[in-house]
């Protein structure tokens, strides 16, 4: 089915599905697509207004699910934590988590636990929002992880266990390479949890080309933008995807009935295409970099994940 669109997306009623990031461009057409084929659809969103703003564009045709939104601020474990308690106390089941969020190339900063922002925001708050939710997908037969890495993954990338807080020398762009390779790592190792312990939960990962959203802009906007920034930047406005067509990769992995855990969906042409399965290129070292990695997000977050 290399002609995927939104129209293949089973029917969802009855299932809830929680987004972060979905106030705008790719969380905000997964959100939408979901909505509109009957989910119950939870914007978990840092800006309250913007996400009440979202959630009247989403509703604004009468969709067929429900909207909601949670307030949560993946730079802090204390809003992570505040914001799962919420969510385990409205909802008894998730079928859908989809750790959407993330920021790019930022200027050399630090979350407020002290934190490298990139590493922190995109992946340890997505790995401790994950560990705090998993006990109200694991019962749900069907439910589904999908955790949004890039193509970034492979560019300057390496997880830096000695300097995982680029202390020494900041680079931006490895910084980013460093956070969403451990999106990619996070998602792995997630699943073979996942299948250790016989759940019914699967935990997949996407990416979504080269995409036309708010990200690129907003970093060069923040940063200046460096000539690499500049250009990547003018590349997504010309030759982009939409946001829309962005978020078929994710939504391909979190409703294809044919999907699997831990497999890793993309474009068809690399950074352009209709979403298919893409090939996992296992590197020297890999298996032993995930499971160091989530030793050392154990130990940051202070939560231990047991599926």
């Amino acid at each position: 089915m290399s002609k995927w669109t939104t129209a293949d997306i089973p029917d969802q009623t009855g299932r809830v599905a929680v987004i972060t990031g979905a106030n705008t461009g790719l969380g905000y057409e997964t959100a939408l697509a979901l909505a509109e084929h009957g989910a119950h659809v939870v914007l978990a969103v840092r800006n309250l207004d913007k996400g009440k703003d979202a959630a009247a564009r989403i509703t604004a045709d009468g969709p067929r699910g429900e909207v909601a939104l949670q307030e949560l601020d993946l730079t802090s474990l204390e809003s992570v934590r505040a914001a799962a308690r919420e969510l385990r106390s409205n909802y008894d089941r998730i079928d859908l988590l989809i750790n959407n969020a993330g920021v790019m190339w930022t200027p050399k900063s630090t979350t407020s636990d002290g934190f490298e922002l990139q590493f922190g925001t995109n992946h340890l708050g997505h790995f401790a929002f994950t560990g705090l939710l998993l006990d109200r997908l694991l019962p749900v037969a069907g439910s589904r992880i999908v955790t949004v890495s890039s193509m970034g993954h492979r560019l300057r990338a390496a997880i830096h266990f000695d300097d995982l807080q680029w202390e020494r020398r900041y680079d931006r762009i490895g910084a980013y390479g460093q956070a969403k390779l451990a999106n990619f790592h996070f998602g792995l190792g997630l699943d073979r949890r996942l299948r250790e312990a016989g759940g019914r939960a699967a935990s997949l990962i996407a990416h979504p080309g080269l995409s036309n959203t708010e990200l690129q802009a907003v970093s060069v906007e923040e940063t200046g933008g460096g000539l690499s920034q500049r250009f990547f930047l003018m590349l997504a406005r010309t030759v982009g995807m939409s946001p829309g067509e962005g978020a078929l990769s994710q939504l391909r992995a979190a409703t294809d009935p044919g999907a699997k855990g831990g497999e890793f969906y993309g474009p068809l042409f690399v950074n352009s295409g209709p979403p298919v399965r893409k090939p996992i290129l296992r590197r020297l070292g890999m298996n032993s970099s995930i499971e160091r990695l989530w030793e050392v997000s154990e130990r940051e977050t202070g939560l231990k994940i047991e599926a």
